[in-house]
């Protein structure tokens, strides 16, 4: 099954004037896209967007393939490719379809009731070094000049896209793959691969 994270608790606003309020307007203009908490600042996942969520590692080698992604953020060992609102859903499915499975444990989804740390936006003041953000950092940051949904890797059938969208099959598939070469490669060293965590209880989803 896909692994999401139940809805936390509400966390308060960031106070009016701080680096995450600015934040959060920016997100809410340019992208339409909904925040909570702060320090650090949230995306809700599940509305406008779902996340395929990889081993850095793994997701350099996806990105050094040349297939079409979406936004792309990285936080500390792992990486995040933002995919169309239900990609989530689909990707146990995918998974079985391409003859993955269970061979590629570390490629998981963050969709509905998830959320994850906002990355400061570009021309942001003072970008990651400053603020409640964190190592959290765009790779491929959204575009606020083009409809986001567009830019979101969706399933518009098995092996084609729909329109200008990536297709959601071709990155899973890359993505699998590398997260099984990284998988293979360090068991061979001894070396763990990287792991989702999660906070204490009511904590947000956060990536490690």
């Amino acid at each position: 099954m896909t692994r999401t994270v139940p809805q936390p608790r509400s966390s308060p606003d960031p106070a009016p004037g701080s680096a995450d309020a600015a934040l959060a307007r920016r997100y809410a203009r340019e992208l339409g896209w909904a925040t909570a908490g702060h320090d650090p600042l949230r995306l809700l996942a599940g509305e406008s967007f779902d996340v395929l969520e990889l081993p850095a590692e793994a997701g350099h080698a996806v990105l050094r393939r040349g297939v079409r992604t979406g936004p792309v953020l990285l936080s500390g060992t792992r990486m995040g490719l933002l995919v169309a609102a239900g990609g989530a859903d689909e990707l146990p499915g995918l998974l079985d379809w391409l003859e993955w499975g269970p061979l590629a444990p570390d490629l998981t989804a963050v969709g509905a009731g998830g959320r994850i740390t906002a990355p400061p936006l570009p021309g942001f003041p003072g970008g990651a070094a400053k603020g409640s953000t964190g190592a959290a950092v765009w790779l491929r940051p959204p575009e606020p000049r083009r409809a986001p949904e567009l830019a979101l890797p969706a399933l518009a059938g098995f092996g084609s896209s729909g329109g200008d969208a990536p297709d959601l099959v071709r990155l899973v598939d890359a993505a699998a793959t590398e997260c099984h070469r990284v998988r293979l490669s360090h068991a061979r060293s001894g070396v763990p691969t990287g792991v989702l965590t999660r906070g204490s209880a009511g904590q947000p989803l956060a990536f490690s």
